[in-house]
Parts: C-alpha cells; sequence; structure tokens
C-alpha cells in the first residue's frame, strides 16, 4: 500500500487535510483570541474610568450622598450598568431603576477605597493621578486643602514666576495640584535650566498656615505611632519625606537658676536613618495619614459593573467540550477528505490497472491489446497513445511476419529457379549454353538485390551506416539515374525525364548513397505507372518547402529533389505507411509488382543519414510524388561509421 499510487494520494490527501484543519483551527482560536481580548481590554478601560471617577468622587466628598448623578452619568458614557453598595452590600446607587432589574453579582469589580487605592485600575485609567506608595488616592487631600485667599496668593506668585521663565525663554505653565496648591511646570522638565535666571520659586516652596497646621497634626500622628514602636520622632516637610528631629542631650536652662549664665547645651545632630528605620518611618506615616484623612473621605464601596442585561462578556476557552466540537469537525473533515481521496484516487487508478493488464497480456504475446478512453484527460490521452503504440506494434508485427513471409518467397523463387536449373544440367536435360548462364545470372542478381536491402537496413538501425560526403551536382545525378532505369521504363511503355528548368543547386552528400535512394524512388515509380505514363524528375532549391517556381540556387536552405509520376496512385489511408519497412500497398506479391517491402524504407533511412527527411504526396487514380529534402551544406559528421575503408554496393 505505501508504494502504491493511491497509498500516496490518500497519505498526501490526510496530510493536506490535517495541516488544513490545523491551520483553520490555529487561525480562529487566535482570531476569536484577539477579538475577546481587545474587547475585554476596551471594557477593561471603561471599568477603569468609571473606577477613577468614583474613587476622585470618595477622596472629595466625606459621604456618598449625591453620588446618583456621577453614577448615572458613568453608566450613559460606558453604555453598561454601574451600582455602588456598602461593604455590607447596603445600595448606595444603582444605574439601573427598573423594577425588575437582574440582581447584582456575588462578587463586585472593586472596592472604591481612596484610602486603599487599586492599583491595576488606577495604571489603566487615562484620567488617573497616580497613585503614592501608600496606595493613598492622592485627590484625597484633607485638611490640606486651601482656602481661597491662601489659592489666590500663592497662584498670583506661581503665575508670576511663569511669566518670568518665559520671558527668559523657558517655557513654563502652572498647573494646580488637588490642594488648590499650584506650582511651576517647565517645558522638558528640567528645573535646572531655571538657575541661571532671576525668577526664583523658592517662595511657592513655603508651606502655607494651613498647611503647616495639617503637616503638624499629620506629624503628630506618626511620631505617636512610632513611639508605640520604641522609635524616635520625624520631622515631616511639605512633601512628605522626613528626617529625624535634632535632640538635645540634657534639659534646658531655667529662668532665674544659676546655671542661666552658662551657655545653652549644644544640640546633638540627626543621627543617620537606617532602612529598618525608614520602613517603620513610611509605615507609621501612612498609617497617620489614613487616620488623619478618614473623616475627609467617603467610606469604602463595592462598585459592580456590568451589562445592562446582566450578561457577561462572552469568552473562548478549551474545555472538554469545546475540545471534543474541535476534535470532531476535524475528524468529520478528515473523514471527508479520505473518502473523497478513495473515490477520486480509485477512479484515477483504475484505468493505470487496465493499462498494466493490456501491457501484460501484450507481453504474454496477445498482438492487439487495447484499453478504454474514458475522457480527454491525462489518463485519457494515455490510454489513447497506449492504444496507438499498441495499433502500431500489432501493425510492425503483421509487417515483420509478412516480411518474414515476402522475404523467403523472394529467396526461395530464385533459388529455386537455380536449383532447377543446375538439377536439369546434371541430368543432361539443359545445356549450359548462354541463355542458361543468363537466366542463372539473373535469379543470382535477384537474391543480391534482395540481400543488400536488408543489409543496408540493418547498418542504418544499427547506426553504423557509411556514409562518403563530397559535392554532387544533382543534375548530373538524376540524368544517371534515369539513364539506368531507362531501359527498364521503356519496356514499360513509361516515359522517364528530368526536368531542369530550375538552376542546378549545390549539394554535399555521398554520391553512391543519393544514388541509391533516387533510383529506389525511380523504380517504386516506373513499376506502378501504367503504360503512357511519365515519370518526371526534378531538383530545385528552398528554403523551407518552396517548389520549383520558388526560386533556388546555391544559397538556398535546402535541396529539394523530387520524383512525380501519373501511375495509380496511393490510397490516403495508405500513405502514411508508405515508408515503413516491409509495407506493400499490394498485399499479393507478383513477380511485376513485387518487392521486399524495404525499398521506400531504405530512401528514408539515407535521407535521416543525410540529415533531411523523406515525404510522400498522391491523389488516387492520378499519380504520386516523391520528395527528399536534403541540407545545403555538408551533413554533420559522427552519422554512423564515415571512414572511408570500402563503399558498400547495392543500388536499386
Amino acid at each position: 500500500m505505501r508504494r502504491s499510487l493511491l497509498g500516496r494520494l490518500l497519505g498526501v490527501s490526510a496530510l493536506v487535510a490535517a495541516c488544513s484543519v490545523a491551520a483553520t483551527a490555529w487561525l480562529a482560536v487566535q482570531t476569536t483570541s484577539g477579538a475577546i481580548k481587545q474587547e475585554q481590554g476596551q471594557n477593561l478601560t471603561a471599568d477603569a474610568r468609571i473606577y477613577d471617577t468614583l474613587l476622585g468622587y470618595a477622596a472629595r466628598h466625606p459621604t456618598w450622598d449625591g453620588v446618583d448623578a456621577t453614577v448615572r452619568e458613568l453608566a450613559e458614557q460606558s453604555g453598561r450598568r454601574v451600582a455602588l453598595t456598602t461593604q455590607s452590600r447596603q445600595p448606595l446607587a444603582d444605574s439601573a431603576t427598573a423594577p425588575d432589574a437582574p440582581a447584582l453579582p456575588p462578587e463586585a469589580s472593586a472596592v472604591v477605597d481612596p484610602l486603599s487605592v487599586d492599583t491595576v485600575l488606577a495604571a489603566r485609567s487615562a484620567e488617573g493621578q497616580g497613585t503614592a506608595a501608600d496606595r493613598i488616592d492622592p485627590r484625597a487631600v484633607g485638611p490640606f486643602l486651601l482656602p481661597a485667599a491662601e489659592r489666590t496668593a500663592l497662584r498670583r506668585t506661581a503665575d508670576r514666576n511663569a511669566a518670568c521663565l518665559n520671558r527668559a525663554g523657558i517655557a513654563a505653565d502652572v498647573v494646580v495640584g488637588p490642594s488648590g496648591r499650584p506650582r511651576v511646570q517647565m517645558v522638558g522638565n528640567d528645573p535646572e535650566r531655571a538657575l541661571g535666571t532671576r525668577c526664583d520659586p523658592a517662595d511657592l516652596d513655603a508651606p502655607t498656615r494651613t498647611e503647616k497646621k495639617a503637616l503638624g497634626a499629620l506629624n503628630e500622628l506618626a511620631d505617636a505611632c512610632l513611639k508605640r514602636q520604641d522609635r524616635g520622632g520625624v520631622r515631616l516637610n511639605r512633601d512628605l519625606s522626613w528626617g529625624e528631629r535634632a535632640v538635645a542631650p540634657g534639659p534646658l536652662p531655667v529662668p532665674g537658676d544659676a546655671t542661666e549664665a552658662r551657655p545653652a547645651p549644644a544640640v546633638e545632630p540627626p543621627r543617620e536613618l537606617t532602612g529598618e528605620d525608614d520602613r517603620a518611618i513610611a509605615s507609621c506615616v501612612g498609617t497617620a495619614r489614613s487616620e488623619q484623612l478618614s473623616s475627609y473621605v467617603a467610606s469604602p464601596a463595592l462598585l459592580f459593573i456590568g451589562d445592562e442585561g446582566g450578561a457577561t462578556v462572552p469568552g473562548f476557552d478549551l474545555s472538554p467540550a469545546n475540545t471534543a466540537k474541535i476534535a470532531g469537525a476535524a475528524a468529520l473533515v478528515l473523514a471527508l477528505t479520505v473518502g473523497a481521496s478513495v473515490l477520486a484516487g480509485a477512479r484515477l487508478v483504475r484505468p493505470l490497472h487496465a493499462l498494466t493488464g493490456a501491457a501484460q497480456r501484450m507481453r504474454d504475446g496477445e498482438e492487439h491489446a487495447s484499453v478504454p478512453v474514458a475522457g480527454d484527460d491525462e489518463i485519457g490521452r494515455l490510454s489513447a497513445a497506449f492504444n496507438g503504440m499498441s495499433a502500431h506494434r500489432a501493425r510492425l508485427e503483421a509487417q515483420r511476419k509478412a516480411m518474414v513471409s515476402d522475404v523467403a518467397h523472394e529467396l526461395r523463387t530464385p533459388l529455386s529457379n537455380i536449383r532447377g536449373w543446375l538439377e536439369a544440367a546434371q541430368d543432361g536435360l539443359a545445356d549450359p549454353d548462354p541463355a542458361f548462364v543468363s537466366s542463372l545470372l539473373e535469379e543470382a542478381v535477384q537474391l543480391q538485390h534482395i540481400i543488400d536491402d536488408l543489409q543496408d537496413l540493418a547498418a542504418a538501425d544499427a547506426g553504423a551506416l557509411r556514409l562518403h560526403p563530397g559535392p554532387v551536382r544533382v543534375h548530373e545525378l538524376l540524368g544517371q539515374v534515369a539513364a539506368a532505369h531507362q531501359a527498364r521504363a521503356e519496356t514499360a511503355g513509361v516515359t522517364l525525364t528530368v526536368v531542369t528548368t530550375a538552376p542546378a543547386p549545390a549539394l554535399e552528400a555521398d554520391p553512391v548513397r543519393l544514388r541509391q535512394a533516387v533510383g529506389n524512388l525511380v523504380s517504386n515509380a516506373v513499376r506502378h505507372t501504367p503504360a503512357g505514363g511519365t515519370v518526371a524528375l526534378r531538383a530545385y532549391g528552398g528554403g523551407g518547402g518552396a517548389g520549383p517556381e520558388g526560386g533556388g540556387g546555391s544559397g538556398a536552405g535546402q535541396v529539394v529533389i523530387e520524383v512525380a509520376d501519373t501511375g495509380t496512385g496511393i490510397p490516403a489511408g495508405d500513405l502514411p505507411y508508405v515508408f515503413d519497412r516491409f509495407w506493400r500497398a499490394e498485399k499479393s506479391r507478383s513477380r511485376r509488382t513485387g518487392g521486399s517491402g524495404l525499398g521506400l524504407a531504405i530512401v528514408r533511412k539515407l535521407a535521416e543519414a543525410h540529415g533531411g527527411t523523406a515525404e510522400a504526396s498522391s491523389t488516387e487514380g492520378t499519380g504520386s510524388a516523391f520528395t527528399l529534402r536534403l541540407p545545403a551544406t555538408a551533413p554533420a559528421r559522427g552519422q554512423g561509421d564515415r571512414s572511408r575503408a570500402g563503399r558498400p554496393g547495392g543500388m536499386a
């Protein structure tokens, strides 16, 4: 099965189908997954925007009162349901106001707590302000919110500094933070560029009265936390960075004491904080900030985001059910592919099996084995070619058998005559006079003619036909051939002429072999032309089929030699076979028209040996024309053995 055409076809089809199914499944999974991820990404971005908006509301309001308008607006913008509940799932706001709205899912989408921000959702929000390391929303400023008077004073200072920087060629703008404090932001964010100018933004760095009060309260809360850990207090800056407080080594002097005149003891410099100290301080500062801001922000709330109808976003996963569906579809496609391949392969292999059987029958000796031709496709054309080959083989086999019979007949007749005459002379019944010798010579010549034909044909088949090319005057050669056959033509009452209207073309060929070929054509024409007919020989130059009137000469590409007669002609059905060996139009042999059927086959072989062709045309009842087309240049070397060792005989 592995070596059969059907097996290979099935294997290739199954492989192609498997690859197609795998590629289709992979493409479908990738496309579907990509679309789902894109949709989920869009939903996640919208969810992050909703979360950030509600987080900002909670950071700026101590309660959730009045959040209904914000929730409805967010639901309209996103096209989704937005709901807020307390941590005990008591409703705070819900964009779904219908009484039959679906229940909220068991798990919340997020927890809205400005003191504990979801960093993932906050990072995906395009409008988010970012979060500090302690996860407190920057918009939760609480007591750090500046009153209008301080905002106005700081804004005037910031505008003055920005205008100064702009005049100095440094693009700057005023940005207002969540607490209302303005700051000057330079394009490129490179503060060192302002050092060489007279624009001093230092007056913007000093904390205001409100900020000092809030910072002091925050510092006390942080120190209390550190004290519980047996750590020293810290000094918080406005940007919530810190440094350890400087501590005196002893008590300060009391007024009126004896020590009052003595100088105050030196203050110990702040010691360097370790990494463990920094972590403890950061934790206490975060705890202090949460404690300070807890009364200024809304309490944590559960956020629910979903579709209006309660449906979830469709997903795709390779669950066992989905895997089974894919496997089933792939198996169905493979089964259909294999089935179609079996049917197509069987139809493809059936005529091949028929061809194989017919070839085996031919090998076993059946003369003509044909196969049915089903169509005009490749297999049909192969079947037609096989039938043609089989018919041609059968025809050649029949010709071979006929040749054996004909050659045996041709050899038997002169041999029988010679034997008969010799036996008669031996018995004293015939005198060996000149007539007797002439009769024996005639029979011997007939035997020699048949043997020479067979020898020439065998040499041509073996590629050992010897040629001795040289310059040939074609008209002179035609005259020699006509003179050699003139007596036979006159005996048959046929007029044999050489037409010399066209200029004599130049030709380089073997004159002996060329006379043999033209002589065979003339002998054949005389034999099949009735008394009173004409056989004409002509030669002219042509460049691929030009007639005698087409000009010619030594410069033409071809030399054309034509032998035309006004004989009985050849039927159209027999014309393709006239140059086949052992073929004879007249199946019954007679001494008048009889021949071995080798003359025209030898003509074609001699023409091909010279690099030319032999053609025949005929009209039944009118006559025939045999044409030799030879190259005007010398024939290519290598055709048989072209040594000059001896010249063959065997003229027709």
